[in-house]
């Protein structure tokens, strides 16, 4: 899948990114791995390695910034493990929050009620490992938002990259088997008497097949000759 599932801890850290007004009826929610050695992309480290994982999601981390900051939503950052301060994240740009809960489902569902409760009405939950995701296919997700139930981004893993709310739709978020090929079709199968747009098709990074054919990603995989993911 596109969104994340890494186990997180709370941390009083974030206290003082909780208290905000919302500047939009739109938020943008961005779920991220901390970028640590040996601890991301764990799937595509046993083909190029560890440092090379950490320099690919990097890159990824840094191109989401990039095609999110110009999304007019306010933006909110939520970090798998801890919350830091002074990365790629500019505090004057990204709210910053942990995810809580025990598993994917959990974290997002716990995301949304805390943003709709804050006020949003709009609201939509993306990853941080889709190179192929651009600033504009997020506008036309808040777009199409505005006349659907819920917008879904479908990837070719079989699960989803991202997901867009105009209320908490709590069966999505539960008796799912996360990261596996059936989470997309289970997903459509709750939201079967909402009025549900699908965007494109978009594959996220996750094992070596993935990026071989990218040039940016070249300079990590130079190592590599013959391997499967």
């Amino acid at each position: 899948m596109g969104l994340l599932s890494n186990k997180n801890t709370n941390g009083a850290e974030d206290l003082a990114f909780d208290f905000h007004f919302p500047t939009s009826k739109r938020a943008l929610l961005i779920f991220t791995r901390n970028p640590e050695l040996g601890r991301c992309k764990t799937r595509l480290a046993k083909v190029i390695g560890d440092e090379n994982a950490l320099a690919v999601y990097t890159v990824l981390l840094k191109h989401t910034a990039a095609i999110t900051r110009p999304v007019d939503a306010d933006k909110f950052v939520y970090y798998s493990e801890k919350i830091h301060t002074n990365d790629i994240w500019d505090d004057a740009v990204f709210r910053k929050k942990l995810q809580r809960g025990d598993d994917l489902g959990a974290r997002m569902e716990n995301a949304f009620t805390e943003i709709f409760a804050s006020g949003y009405n709009e609201v939509v939950i993306i990853g941080s490992d889709m190179y192929d995701l651009r600033t504009p296919d997020l506008q036309n997700a808040f777009l199409q938002l505005e006349k659907h139930d819920v917008v879904i981004g479908p990837a070719e893993d079989g699960g989803y990259y991202l997901l867009g709310m105009k209320c908490l739709e709590q069966k999505v978020f539960s008796n799912k088997n996360w990261g596996t090929n059936s989470v997309l079709k289970a997903t459509l199968h709750d939201l079967k008497n909402d009025l549900v747009f699908k965007l494109p098709l978009r594959n996220d990074i996750d094992v070596y097949e993935d990026l071989r054919d990218i040039e940016v990603f070249q300079p990590y995989l130079n190592q590599i000759i013959n391997t499967t993911a």
